[in-house]
């Protein structure tokens, strides 16, 4: 098994020269499209799923490597499901776990454009439910100082 756990490494040998080669065995996975809200269709983008990331993370201490492996987690998780066609709600909604795992300011963000937030009180009720479930779990870090 590779690191990753994607690929299996095999060792053979030929039975007719005896030269030993290495083989990797991947899962071929299906193409997963997303169906936007207004009904169309269109291939998952990779690109497109880091850049919204890295857009939340801007200036925060996110390494590119963490949001890498963030993007491998989410599509993983999304074939896992075994669909070929995704809702663009359910991309959202695993972006949004992974950023909330990641970093909550980098949370807010992004919840901020995929709600599409109209005024300060909206953010105000995240950022104290982020608060709550903060309090809630002693291993979270505080957004505040009090």
């Amino acid at each position: 098994m590779s690191k990753d756990g994607t690929s299996i490494r095999r060792r053979r040998e030929c039975l007719d020269c005896s030269y030993r080669y290495t083989t990797y065995e991947q899962i071929e996975r299906t193409e997963l499209r997303v169906v936007k809200k207004d009904g169309s269709r269109e291939a998952i983008n990779r690109e497109k799923l880091f850049r919204g990331l890295v857009k939340a993370c801007e200036k925060r201490p996110v390494s590119m490597e963490r949001l890498d492996r963030a993007v491998e987690e989410i599509l993983s998780a999304l074939h896992k499901d075994h669909l070929s066609e995704v809702p663009s709600n359910s991309i959202g909604a695993k972006v949004m776990d992974k950023l909330h795992e990641i970093d909550p300011v980098a949370y807010v963000r992004y919840v901020s454009v995929y709600r599409q937030f109209d005024n300060v009180g909206e953010f105000i009720s995240e950022i104290q439910s982020l608060e709550l479930n903060a309090l809630r779990d002693p291993m979270q870090r505080r957004l505040f100082k009090e």
